[in-house]
């Protein structure tokens, strides 16, 4: 069986922990290049570490995905380092969710920031790596309240509402242009990360732990989701994976 996730390159956000974690750790162990971004350095040069320490080949850099010249600077140390980009995993997330009327207004416009500029700055860096190449590949999470409404999460979800709609336009355009990029959104439902340890809320950070703490899966399960869409041929994508606990009833 081809291996088609060997030897690309791979630009992967939110890196430091979580989703991003695993999946830096799989794709490199399947031969991928990668190149991990997050806030957090130490983190980062933890996870680096253990990745090189395995055979793999790994780079990191410190950033924000809110701030486009951090963006831009990832896609350049990703060029630098192994002389292209193939893909880019959109990962970076906040989920400080509360109900509308707490007025968390600077947590809603934080996750404006990292959940949806932080996506439109990551596609700005490199499309014009994968126009040039007419190849690449975008992936994007989004969440199962970017699919359906929740109580607690209207600005969250209205985030992952975006993502969803942005990266359904970006792939209708990409195929219509012969640009050959691809794309793919996963909407996770109970994933046990740290995106919890963001809501600053009471009743809903109490609510949510309950429901993670009965349903959540390990971030393994879409790291190997990633992996699946990454390692499709060049001319079939699929655009949307919908992934959860088999017993959580979102």
């Amino acid at each position: 069986m081809t291996n088609n996730i060997q030897n690309k390159t791979v630009i992967i956000t939110g890196a430091s922990s979580g989703i991003g974690e695993a999946t830096a750790k799989l794709l490199a162990a399947k031969g991928a290049k990668v190149v991990l971004g997050a806030r957090r350095q130490d983190k980062l040069k933890e996870i680096t570490a253990a990745i090189r320490k395995d055979g793999g080949k790994a780079e990191y850099q410190v950033m924000d995905v809110a701030k486009q010249a951090d963006n831009d600077a990832i896609v350049k140390l990703a060029k630098d380092s192994f002389g292209s980009v193939d893909a880019i995993f959109l990962n970076a997330g906040l989920m400080p969710s509360s109900p509308v009327s707490a007025l968390k207004t600077e947590e809603w416009h934080r996750m404006v920031e990292v959940n949806i500029t932080g996506v439109l700055n990551g596609v700005a860096a490199v499309m014009p790596e994968f126009q040039a190449q007419k190849s690449g590949h975008v992936i994007a999470t989004s969440s199962v309240a970017g699919l359906k409404a929740y109580p607690n999460a209207a600005v969250y979800g209205g985030t992952k509402w975006f993502v969803r709609s942005f990266m359904e336009v970006l792939r209708m355009e990409s195929a219509m242009e012969g640009t050959n990029i691809r794309t793919a959104t996963i909407y996770p439902a109970a994933i046990n990360t740290e995106l919890l340890d963001t809501i600053s809320d009471k009743g809903t950070s109490e609510g949510m732990r309950a429901l993670y703490k009965q349903y959540g899966i390990s971030p393994d399960r879409i790291a190997s989701v990633v992996a699946f869409a990454l390692d499709l041929p060049e001319d079939t994508t699929v655009n949307e994976f919908t992934v959860g606990p088999a017993n959580q009833p979102w």
